[in-house]
């Protein structure tokens, strides 16, 4: 049916008028439906799906200006055109009165029959451009908010599923989304409609089906259809549009059935496959740096811890759960004639200059250690080196040595956490003196003594451990040293234990645990 023929309700009680109107419109190849009275014409639209109406004022149980009022209070109906005719209310307070409460045009008789016929499809013609403005703006707006939940996706199972879901919204009819997973895996996330549940399973593309596709429509992004590509109930051909964000990347294909598309279907459908490849490749870019970033991480930190009789070792290092960035957390742990080194920082930032900045203080602090340089030697020496060399650069670290003979320990601490020490009995304290962060100009000759008795057990971490918003970091202190007095016999328990206690969501910032225990030799 073209824009300018519709399904019009002719409403006469005169059959002779109402015979005439219809013919009319009959050879003007509209579908005619006939009613004689206010009422049966009201029960008409609520039956029957109609583009217009052509209404007469005077009718036996209700006057036309009542029914019009009605058809466009009704939700349903309220953008039908409706054309008053009359033969006797046709002065101006009569038309006023039509248009006013709802009419879309007025004919007084005698109606000549062009001028009936160029009003019908002038409010037609209107008619079906409002609609169509109506749903595309509405199919642009449940777009929209399929981008939002595509892009807020936190696994690649969701950011699918959101997708195949907003697809179905998108055009209230069962969508799915064919996609390679990161790990090389096709996936197809299937919808039965708007607002049902999507599901994703492995998509067994026969006779490479897929890859043909690939190679078909690879510097296309039009819609093209694909009707092998899967079943549908009803058997509709589907529509299928891929949209591949670099020429390096997999495809994805979002896939509607339809008979045919609109060229507004066919515009909103390639959007939305742009957006869905848009968001499956920022997430793929974004596990891959993450998976660079934590590869290179661990490669800045101790490979190993040392094997010393007497003395038990666990580290933990969490990254941050949100962050594809570098840290610049790190620990180092080395034993030097009979001396353990141990030392924990955190550089400024989340970036591949604060690693860098990382790499340099840790190997520049084993440099000063193996020279033999005490606690607060060695911070004063990375001070000096931080304002001649990095002066934009601040980072905390806490370094101490341990004597593995007779448990002497020596604390320097600038600016980071205090390591608590924890007696066998639970007592646990706060040990060290900090004087400010590294990069600060001030005097750096402070350190703090203590022993280190067999059973004695020492804990360092990074601030990612305690540190959260809006909270002091006095409190979060005193937390950790209540939480800390509690090890037990093994240490590597004891850092899951306290990560488990510390850490009840995605944690914010990278997080670096050091446990060591003097034990009997």
């Amino acid at each position: 049916m073209s824009d300018d023929s519709g399904v019009v309700l002719v409403v006469d009680d005169n059959p002779t008028k109402r015979y005439v109107i219809s013919s009319w419109l009959r050879r003007a190849g509209h579908t005619i439906i006939e009613a004689a009275t206010g009422g049966e014409a009201l029960q008409t639209l609520r039956v029957e799906s109609c583009d217009l109406v052509v209404l007469d004022v005077r009718l036996p149980d209700m006057d036309g200006f009542t029914v019009c009022e009605r058809i466009k209070s009704d939700p349903r109906t309220s953008a039908v055109p409706v054309v008053h005719i009359s033969a006797t209310a046709v002065d101006v307070t009569d038309r006023t009165r039509g248009l006013n409460q709802g009419a879309d045009a007025y004919l007084a008789e005698p109606i000549d029959p062009d001028e009936m016929l160029a009003t019908v499809h002038a409010l037609l013609r209107y008619f079906r451009a409002r609609q169509r403005a109506e749903r595309l703006a509405a199919r642009l707006a449940t777009l929209a908010e399929m981008t939002i939940a595509v892009h807020r996706a936190g696994t690649f199972a969701d950011l699918i599923t959101n997708a195949a879901a907003g697809a179905a919204a998108v055009f209230d009819r069962p969508a799915a989304i064919a996609v390679v997973s990161p790990a090389g895996r096709p996936l197809l996330a299937r919808c039965a409609g708007a607002g049902a549940e999507a599901t994703v399973q492995p998509w067994h593309s026969t006779d490479g089906r897929l890859e043909r596709a690939d190679r078909l429509t690879r510097d296309t992004e039009d819609s093209v259809r694909w009707p092998e590509l899967d079943r549908v109930p009803d058997g509709t051909p589907l529509w299928v549009n891929l949209a591949r964000p670099r020429a390096n990347r997999p495809p994805a294909y979002v896939i509607v059935p339809a008979a045919e598309l609109t060229p507004d279907d066919a515009h909103v459908l390639t959007q939305l496959g742009q957006t869905v490849a848009l968001a499956i490749d920022a997430m793929r870019s974004y596990d891959e740096e993450r998976s660079i970033a934590l590869t290179l991480q661990h490669s800045l930190l101790p490979r190993e811890l040392p094997a010393q009789d007497g003395l038990d070792l666990a580290v933990r290092y969490v990254p941050a759960s949100d962050r594809a960035e570098i840290g610049g957390d790190f620990y180092e742990l080395l034993v030097i004639n009979g001396t353990l080194i141990a030392a924990i920082g955190d550089v400024a930032g989340h970036s591949l200059h604060a690693a860098t900045v990382m790499a340099e203080l840790r190997h520049v602090l084993r440099a000063y250690v193996a020279e033999g340089h005490g606690p607060a030697e060695v911070i004063r020496r990375l001070n000096n080196l931080m304002l001649q060399l990095l002066p934009s650069e601040t980072a905390t670290l806490c370094v101490l040595t341990l004597d593995l003979a007779d448990g002497t320990l020596t604390v320097a601490n600038a600016g980071h956490l205090p390591p608590v020490l924890v007696r066998p009995d639970g007592t646990a304290t706060l040990i060290s003196e900090p004087v400010p962060l590294l990069g600060i100009d001030v005097p750096r000759d402070t350190q703090t003594r203590d022993v280190l008795a067999p059973g004695d057990t020492l804990l360092l971490v990074t601030d990612g451990l305690v540190e959260r918003r809006g909270r002091n970091i006095t409190d979060s202190i005193e937390e950790l040293r209540v939480a800390a007095a509690t090890v037990g016999d093994d240490l590597d328990e004891y850092c899951d234990r306290l990560l488990e206690r510390f850490v009840t969501g995605p944690n914010d910032d990278d997080i670096a645990i050091v446990a060591l225990r003097r034990s009997a030799a």
